[in-house]
């Protein structure tokens, strides 16, 4: 017990020894606001506060952090809000695959490659699931049952990984959908669970316990590899539907901070991502561990915005 107390020890100094420099430069010197562009406990929301509690710990940042829902809009309330705060670097967010498709749908004032890129951290893939109950037990059965009767499909945000996702499917299987999105984790869990939906998409990690509880079921998982908490469960690869779509889980800040806040930023995202902490998240969540740090995120911003607004002209979700 106290070797793994040093040890623990050693690592905590470590982390604040390399720390990034905060008592001799001015940035940061007060209370950052970190705006969360969904409701609480989803993806979004969870990655947001695990990096809050690893930077308090860690005494990464000398103020209070204050993390705040700003959902509405499918991200666009949220992310519009800290658009509007230009030059601010108090300000922050975090990105979901929503943060590049909202735009490609909506009449914003910005886009993914606007606000100022600090890091790319994982990829998010996902689950099709249905209700526990449910007769269908294989994504066989559900896409023969969807073909016989559009089944009524759920997701996080309007034109979000979560419809792009069934939208290839159904194009590619032969069957019609209706899509409901919602702005909240809870509210879409609560619908499969209750029979007012059919199926949907979701983070894994934001239902594993209902997984493997048996209340909900898993059908088929997004990615390329499948999780070992998933057991079993077939990837659309492996069922003949390989999409190669996954949402991004990144940080950004503001348009036109100083350079010096986006440059603290990226060291901070350097160290947090190398806590057992983060590695706990990334493991727990189902996350893959996809890491890039300003431009070069944006680059990735860039091209995966391409890559989405393709599929969805090509689906008739946008013109």
């Amino acid at each position: 017990m106290r070797g793994c107390a040093a040890l623990s020890a050693m690592l905590v100094a470590g982390i604040l020894a390399s720390a990034p420099a905060m008592a001799q430069d001015k940035y940061p010197s007060k209370k950052l606001d970190w705006t969360i562009a969904f409701g609480p406990g989803g993806g979004n929301d969870i990655m947001t506060r695990t990096i809050i509690s690893i930077m308090e710990k860690y005494k990464l940042y000398p103020d209070k952090i204050v993390p705040e829902n700003r959902a509405g809009g499918s991200g666009a309330k949220g992310w519009g809000y800290v658009f509007s705060q230009k030059g601010n670097p108090y300000h922050i967010t975090s990105t979901s695959g929503s943060f590049i498709t909202t735009p490609l749908q909506a009449n914003t004032p910005w886009t993914a490659t606007t606000f100022t890129p600090i890091a790319l951290l994982a990829s998010d893939d996902g689950v099709i699931m249905v209700n526990g109950k449910s007769k269908i037990r294989t994504f066989k059965e559900f896409v023969d049952q969807a073909k016989a009767k559009p089944p009524a499909i759920g997701g996080i945000g309007t034109v979000n990984v979560e419809f792009i996702v069934p939208k290839l499917l159904s194009e590619r299987a032969g069957f019609k959908f209706d899509y409901v999105a919602f702005n909240k984790q809870g509210e879409l869990t609560t619908a499969l669970l209750s029979g007012a939906l059919d199926a949907a998409m979701s983070n894994p990690g934001e239902v594993l316990g209902l997984l493997q509880s048996g209340d909900l079921r898993a059908i088929a998982y997004t990615g390329k590899k499948t999780p070992k908490a998933l057991g079993n469960l077939p990837t659309l690869a492996e069922l003949g539907y390989d999409l190669g779509i996954s949402m991004p889980r990144g940080l950004v800040m503001p348009p036109d901070v100083p350079k010096e806040a986006q440059d603290w930023w990226i060291a901070a995202m350097k160290k947090v991502v190398e806590t057992p902490e983060w590695k706990e998240y990334i493991e727990k969540q189902l996350l893959t561990e996809n890491v890039l740090y300003g431009e070069d995120f944006r680059a990735f911003l860039q091209k995966t915005q391409g890559t989405f607004a393709d599929i969805l002209k090509k689906s008739g979700a946008i013109k």
